[in-house]
């Protein structure tokens, strides 16, 4: 059994549902096996994944956003709870070796310290085995990895990518899984970062697409479009869904700027082909045992579609974008990285008008549950052994929360009623497999609601009833909730949502309207809740906080590896660092930092004089530095950060203090005001992953401190 998520790709960017981008393995198992062109997800990561591993509706398992932005109203809390437990703990509990690699993104914000509990970790989440990053995203040159609950080291190899990483693992858990256990049946839940942003992807992976997409997103959908139709992957009578406005058209762009998007696109691209290949070598492993023919392949092409969150324009670092700012970076400043672009000094996203494109024949993007360019991907189903068809295609409606139950019927178990003696509520999917056994069964999903961040829809036997409430570019409402017109589509005859029949039919509407009614309240959509950086914040938001109200934390030297949402929340705030020091002379390394080199903070040694650094999305760095060097083998380092105030993401003044005497002084003059990093980290003593000071500690041995650090407290007013 292998369940493959990708990760931020709609349904039309692969060669198999008539893309652009080049899925040998993707077209391999789809030729062996089925494709289904009606089956959908939520619209973003976390809910995603919820209701896949779950089998119920996102909301219904509290899961009804991303982790980061998790409210205090059941059904976005982000903890999931005891009685909806995952489909690879019944796999386990009957016999099954299970495993998870890459992205998991299903563990509450405040349980990823040390301190746990590891309840909702993946290793007490059905799996025996996990290998990957527990956020949303990751960098895929220098991921933050665990193997189980403990945090490792990326392994010493130059050309490391972590896609190339997790697949290696993987490979080698199954074989040694198949040689110690030969008629144990596995279990592997295969979630890249890819294509998530950073766009990051091997050299020759990217230059593969030079000049293929000189021609534009325009032309690009409309050639989508045509090699759709002739695939037979949407009806004949679909149309192409309307670009939004806001997407410009491609020639009347500079030449700068068509420069700048063709190489976004060809770093996308790069990323989808190279992450397709790695898939093709799990499944070559699985052949290589002997159990590829009796294995169901379940390849998602997608946990929602592509992602608009680079915005307009497109970002060399997407961390500007999750701050919700979009005024920092221009076409010629972005160009200037254009060598870098998808290499380990870049963090990127392209532009939101590629997201569209790559959504194709649909209007909208991820975030857009009110869209099928948000909710419906491609996926494939190969079970050479299960299923008799080969090469066709399936229509029937679906749903992520289908696999759930599609996997237990294929495995002859029932769904479970009670687990560890803990009563398990219904699931909401239904299996699949009758529509793989017969391409003309009535559907037997009929109805789906969908909601994120207030865009909202709901399916019902042929027909789909939608508001679109905000757009991901825009990160504003469009209106009132109150004032909202809902939007009705006969979907048998309009595939692309192009055809609002509301006026026509306002009977029909209104039935939906009160369904919707019925299913959010149902499954605890209920209060809709359109905010969106300010969720970044816990306590505006009304999640628990590890910190709670404390004001600082004492760490000592070796405690490292605190991701963002479980360290003293520093941002838009005055800050103090007050650091015990033992120095040997000439000391250099870190005392304490956050972040990394596209964002965060550190206060250092460099060559026997202190420092601060303040690094502004690797756009600007400011810093202060000692003109002097310590003499003496012990020291107390101080460095005090005086917050103007007045808003978020403010200036202010830095103060380095030694022994008590002032020794630098300067002015930082912006600050991030959400985030650093979904899984750069707070470290003691050395800063893991990424430098926040690039230029002085080129990796993470260069900045290992050389002396010892006492302790160092971190305090905010």
């Amino acid at each position: 059994m292998v369940v493959v998520l990708i990760d931020d790709i709609g349904f039309g960017a692969t060669s198999t549902f008539g893309g652009s981008i080049e899925t040998p393995t993707f077209d391999m198992l789809a030729e062996n096996g089925l494709k289904f062109n009606r089956f959908h997800t939520t619209a973003l990561c976390s809910p995603t994944r919820a209701s896949l591993l779950s089998g119920r509706n996102h909301h219904n398992v509290n899961v009804g956003s991303v982790m980061e932005v998790a409210t205090g109203f059941y059904g976005n809390q982000g903890i999931r709870p005891d009685n909806a437990k995952y489909f690879a703990e019944t796999l386990k509990l009957n016999g099954y070796s299970t495993a998870a690699f890459g992205k998991w993104h299903e563990t509450a914000t405040w349980e990823v310290s040390v301190s746990g509990p590891f309840t909702r970790w993946p290793t007490n989440s059905g799996f025996d085995k996990f290998y990957g990053f527990i956020g949303g995203e990751t960098n895929q040159w220098d991921p933050v990895i665990f193997d189980g609950v403990t945090k490792v080291s990326k392994k010493d190899d130059p050309d490391y990518h972590f896609t190339t990483d997790m697949t290696n693992e993987a490979i080698e858990w199954v074989k040694f899984q198949q040689a110690m256990t030969p008629n144990k049946p596995f279990m592997v839940y295969y979630a890249t970062g890819a294509t998530h942003a950073p766009h990051h992807a091997p050299k020759e992976w990217i230059e593969k697409y030079n000049g293929k997409f000189d021609q534009g997103w325009l032309k690009l959908r409309e050639e989508t479009f045509v090699r759709q139709k002739a695939m037979g992957v949407i009806p004949e009578n679909a149309q192409l869904a309307p670009m939004p406005s806001d997407i410009k058209d491609w020639e009347s762009l500079s030449k700068k700027e068509k420069e700048l998007f063709a190489l976004q696109m060809e770093t996308f691209a790069g990323f989808a082909e190279h992450t397709d290949h790695e898939v093709g070598r799990l499944v070559k492993a699985i052949d290589d045992v002997g159990e590829l023919e009796n294995t169901l392949f379940i390849y998602i092409m997608g946990d929602n579609g592509s992602s608009a969150e680079g915005g307009l324009e497109g970002t060399y670092n997407e961390l500007v974008h999750l701050n919700g700012i979009f005024d920092e970076e221009t076409v010629d400043s972005m160009l200037e990285h254009a060598d870098d672009w998808g290499g380990p000094n870049s963090f990127p996203h392209f532009s939101a008008a590629w997201a569209v494109a790559t959504d194709a024949p649909f209007k909208w993007t991820k975030q857009m549950a009110a869209d099928f360019g948000g909710t419906r991907n491609g996926m494939v189903m190969h079970w050479p052994k299960g299923i008799k068809a080969k090469g066709e295609i399936r229509s029937q409606w679906h749903h992520v929360n289908d696999v759930a139950s599609t996997v237990l019927e294929a495995t002859t178990l029932p769904e479970p009623k009670s687990i560890n003696g803990v009563k398990q509520i219904p699931m909401d999917g239904v299996s699949m497999l009758y529509a793989a056994a017969d391409k003309d069964a009535a559907e037997r999903h009929t109805v789906q609601y969908f909601e994120m961040f207030g865009n909202r829809a709901i399916y019902s036997n042929g027909y789909l009833a939608r508001v679109v409430h905000m757009v991901p570019w825009v990160g504003k409402p469009r209106g009132k909730f109150s004032e909202e017109k809902w939007e009705l589509y006969n979907i048998e005859e309009d595939f692309s949502l192009v055809n609002n029949i509301a006026a026509k039919q306002p009977e029909k509407l209104e039935e939906l309207i009160q369904l919707f009614e019925k299913e959010a309240i149902a499954n605890n959509v209920y209060p809709l809740d359109d905010r969106l950086y300010e969720r970044f914040n816990a306590k505006i938001a009304g999640r628990p906080d590890l910190m709670g109200d404390r004001k600082s934390l004492t760490l000592a030297q070796g405690m490292e590896g605190m991701l963002e949402n479980t360290f003293l929340n520093v941002k838009n705030s005055s800050k103090t660092i007050d650091a015990n020091v033992s120095l040997k002379g000439q000391d250099k390394g870190i005392i304490l930092c956050q972040g990394g080199k596209f964002g965060g903070w550190a206060l250092y040694m460099n060559n026997g004089k202190p420092a601060y650094t303040y690094n502004y999305f690797g756009l600007e760095s400011y810093t202060i530095e000692s003109t002097k060097d310590i003499k003496s083998d012990k020291a107390n380092i101080k460095l005090q950060f005086d917050y103007d105030g007045n808003g978020t993401g403010k200036g202010g003044v830095a103060k380095l203090y030694v022994d008590g005497d002032l020794v630098a002084e300067g002015r930082i003059e912006k600050t991030q005001p959400a985030v650093f990093s979904a899984d750069e980290t707070a470290d003691v003593g050395k800063d893991d992953a990424t430098q926040v000071v690039d230029k002085i500690f080129k990796d993470i041995d260069d900045s290992e401190f050389t002396g010892y650090i006492d302790n160092v407290t971190i305090s905010i007013p």
